[in-house]
């Protein structure tokens, strides 16, 4: 049974909403296995949730403080990413306005025991490289707070 929306004029046709949530489908089903739960996990949201924010279907709108750790899980290109913010902006009007370009980062070299195992040293890898994410994510939410300011 197929969930996408009826769009008989093609991606046009969508809703803007719709067209946002079909890029951000196209871009995650490109990216390797398990880039659904690293994305629940940065956001601290479930995978019900990002099932209804990747599908046109669904009328769950995605919050502006999460697509910078969304671009960053997903490894968005510049070209997807341009895409996908025409179709947010027209979706939700004066959403964006902080939302402009990715937040400097800055590297953090750390060591942690070696597993034994290729499978859990790579395991362990993603969610050291989720949990950094997901704190960048935390800190772009905060940009409006002085506090959060002084942190960066």
């Amino acid at each position: 049974m197929d969930s996408e929306p009826d769009s008989p004029g093609g991606p046009d046709a969508l809703s803007p909403l719709a067209r946002y949530k079909t890029i951000l489908r196209g871009i995650v089903d490109n990216r390797p296995s398990g880039t659904r739960q690293r994305l629940a996990e940065a956001l601290g949201k479930n995978r019900s949730f990002i099932s209804q924010i990747v599908n046109p279907a669904y009328s769950t709108p995605i919050p502006a403080q999460h697509l910078e750790t969304i671009f960053q899980i997903c490894h968005v290109t510049p070209v997807e990413r341009a895409a996908f913010l025409a179709a947010y902006r027209e979706a939700h009007p004066g959403r964006l306005e902080v939302v402009s370009g990715p937040r400097a980062m800055r590297e953090v070299t750390i060591s942690i025991p070696d597993f034994g195992n290729a499978a859990l040293n790579a395991r362990a890898e993603a969610l050291i490289r989720s949990l950094a994410t997901g704190l960048a994510g935390l800190l772009q939410s905060d940009d409006d707070d002085p506090e959060a300011r002084a942190l960066t």
